[in-house]
């Protein structure tokens, strides 16, 4: 992917890389922010993902203040559908799958649409195509599937997934 002024600018503001073992605590703070209550990762959860499957959990750091203002987390598998216990079982990471499923896209409501999510998300997939995974998918609410379409997601239509008690558009980058 070639790197446009734009991506320069942001590289210059901004770190992205692997989440610390001591990063969880943070990470729920900006899942608590991004997300309601009822769809929001807890901390034993939090914690359980940075401990199994920390390569797959991208953050966005602030590189003046050292501060986290986003990440994207999931866990890799063979299956092809996200299903809810993705959320809640992440001892279902198989560091082997072929497949990434997006648990949380977030970034901190203040820096929100700025592109950040965009570069994110760019990154994420290319470090998932340099480990050879076939697919990427993730579960999102209907206001959002023209955002994931513009990142090069397809909607596969509504998920049998009901986390939260919300109705999902299921979407898939196919990747390798």
């Amino acid at each position: 992917m070639m790197t446009t002024r734009e991506n320069e600018e942001f590289y210059e503001k901004y770190e992205l890389r692997t989440i610390r073992p001591d990063e969880a605590e943070t990470a729920e703070a900006i899942e608590l922010a991004c997300f309601p209550p009822n769809e929001a990762c807890k901390l034993p959860i939090m914690k359980q993902r940075v401990e199994l499957a920390p390569d797959i959990f991208l953050v966005t750091v602030e590189k003046e203040t050292g501060k986290m203002i986003g990440y994207i987390t999931g866990l890799a598998t063979n299956e092809v559908h996200l299903r809810d216990e993705f959320f809640t079982e992440p001892t279902l990471h198989d560091p082997d799958g072929d497949n990434v499923m997006i648990l949380s896209v977030a970034v901190l409501p203040e820096y929100q649409k700025q592109g950040i999510a965009r570069e994110m998300m760019q990154e994420y997939l290319r470090r998932e195509n340099s480990r050879n995974r076939r697919l990427v998918v993730l579960t999102c609410l209907a206001g959002k599937v023209k955002m994931y379409n513009k990142f090069g997601f397809f909607d596969c239509g509504g998920s049998d997934s009901a986390w939260g008690g919300e109705s999902w558009h299921e979407m898939a980058y196919v990747l390798n």
